[in-house]
């Protein structure tokens, strides 16, 4: 299903938007389209790249992109979210800064035991995190992060269980 997902937003998203094909990105509930937009020149750039001036140069084609494409998002988003029944975000690439336009929250429930919550605690008394939840959100993007090699493969692994479903038996 993420394949053809990812295949009618490569038909539909207009050419001219991003540098590249656009990272789709697929769950249960929640279908997140990031692309690259150029990086734009600065003056900086000719004279030794200030980095300041490049990230500032790279937030504010951001927020042009999100500006002019809104409503063609939004008509894309619709159309997506009746098709594949999973709500649309938005996000660009742009000279290393990542922005997000739209995002779910989703909640999600768990059952810990006292041990576990008293990690969440420590996290919330520390004022690393506001509350339970932002503190179990904190420690998810922590694993996330340093867990990445694996969590790509188990995640190509299991792209390729859906191939070998989809196929059915021979």
């Amino acid at each position: 299903m993420s394949t053809e997902i990812a295949g009618w937003f490569a038909g539909r998203l207009p050419d001219e938007w991003f540098t590249g094909p656009a990272e789709v990105i697929v769950d249960r509930e929640e279908i997140t389209v990031i692309g690259t937009l150029p990086a734009p020149e600065t003056q900086a750039d000719e004279e030794g790249s200030e980095p300041d001036a490049v990230r500032a140069a790279a937030e504010g084609r951001a927020k042009r992109f999100r500006e002019q494409t809104r409503e063609h998002r939004i008509e894309i988003a619709r159309e997506a979210e009746r098709r594949f029944r999973r709500k649309v975000s938005w996000g660009v690439r742009c000279a290393g800064h990542e922005e997000m336009y739209t995002t779910l929250s989703v909640p999600v429930m768990t059952r810990l035991r006292q041990s576990e919550r008293r990690v969440l605690d420590t996290l919330v008394d520390a004022g690393v995190a506001r509350s339970r939840s932002d503190a179990l959100a904190w420690c998810v993007r922590l694993t996330g992060e340093h867990a990445d090699a694996w969590l790509a493969e188990l995640r190509e692994a299991l792209r390729r269980v859906e191939e070998v479903r989809a196929q059915g038996p021979a």
